[in-house]
């Protein structure tokens, strides 16, 4: 039974991604059904491509027929996020052998939240912890979409604002970080540089520059505080 520990207590840290991932990957399947796709791409695309809002933005790009230059743009844009949090986890992830590439796929924003949080057990292995947590996220998402997609084929209904399901999880997720982290200000400087930026360029343009704003704001606050410390010490 030992062999199975790390799966019990990944599937534990999981669960709250798992009851948003099986309703947004049926939303997604939904709403890819509703444009006339086979319940086959939304499996094809949960498990290639698995992007999380990016594929609900996919629906859109398939039905309007853009090309792939265009295609790939909107891709960067949408979740080139994944490269600023990323950052934070390269030394840890290439300790990791064989799993490093499929780790590195499969970092979503609440995979990455969940391993923020988590405290591997003395007697566990942290690199079978991390591939659980990864790969149990991403069957939730495969199976929330199949299903999504295998329901629309029998169950008809205006699908007019479900992608809005995907907002309402991150909504959940900043709640709970702001709660759990003593400060505030990293939260706040998101807040600040998110508005600023959708102001001034628009929805379309403004999360590359938003994030960029509050990674460097973020970057000189420590190089303060670490001054500050060499300054009492």
């Amino acid at each position: 039974m030992k062999k199975y520990k790390h799966i019990g207590f990944a599937f534990r840290q999981t669960i709250p991604v798992m009851l948003g991932y099986l309703f947004l990957g049926m939303a997604f399947g939904l709403m890819l059904q509703d444009a006339g796709y086979h319940f086959l791409w939304a499996l094809l695309s949960s498990v290639i491509i698995y992007a999380g809002s990016m594929q609900f933005v996919l629906v859109t790009l398939l039905t309007a027929g853009v090309n792939l230059v265009y295609a790939a743009v909107m891709t960067l844009f949408i979740n080139g996020r994944h490269i600023f949090y990323g950052l934070s986890f390269i030394e840890k992830y290439k300790k990791m052998g064989k799993a490093y590439p499929y780790l590195v796929f499969a970092l979503t924003d609440e995979t990455y939240s969940v391993l923020c949080g988590t405290r591997v057990p003395e007697g566990m292995e942290e690199k079978k912890v991390f591939f659980w947590i990864s790969f149990l996220d991403q069957c939730y998402w495969v199976i929330g979409s199949v299903v999504g997609a295998l329901a629309g084929q029998y169950v008809t209904f205006d699908s007019t604002g479900i992608d809005f399901s995907m907002t309402a999880l991150f909504v959940v997720i900043v709640v709970e970080q702001w709660q759990e982290k003593e400060t505030h200000i990293p939260a706040i400087i998101g807040v600040i540089s998110g508005l600023l930026f959708l102001l001034i360029l628009g929805p379309d343009s403004f999360i590359l520059p938003s994030l960029l704003c509050a990674m460097m704001a973020l970057l000189l606050m420590r190089q303060v505080k670490e001054r500050d410390a060499v300054r009492r010490e």
